[in-house]
């Protein structure tokens, strides 16, 4: 069984994309309180840039996967499934 749900548009594109947080969630200067929305606020900006969609739904699973360790401790780097569909939304899954 898989993760991906059912999509009603057609799937065009689906990669696995693995995403370093480390200089720009633990870079210098940036706040322990702020490193787990930062990380999910570049993870986001990261897969618009890369697909070039403006539309970015996140699981569930990923943010818990991020936040798990705290809101000070997220994780270095995470590897994530990416669905394009027709019409250019894109959906990030836990890989």
């Amino acid at each position: 069984m898989s993760d991906v749900p059912d999509i009603d548009s057609e799937i065009i594109e689906q990669k696995t994309v693995t995403i370093s947080f480390s200089k720009p969630v633990y870079g210098r200067k940036i706040p322990r309180v702020r490193r787990a929305p930062r990380a999910m606020k570049y993870l986001r900006e990261r897969i618009k840039h890369h697909f070039d969609v403006e539309e970015v739904t996140i699981d569930e699973k990923v943010n818990e996967f991020i936040f798990q360790r705290g809101i000070e401790h997220p994780p270095r780097r995470i590897t994530v499934k990416v669905t394009k569909t027709e019409d250019d939304s894109v959906e990030v899954f836990l890989a």
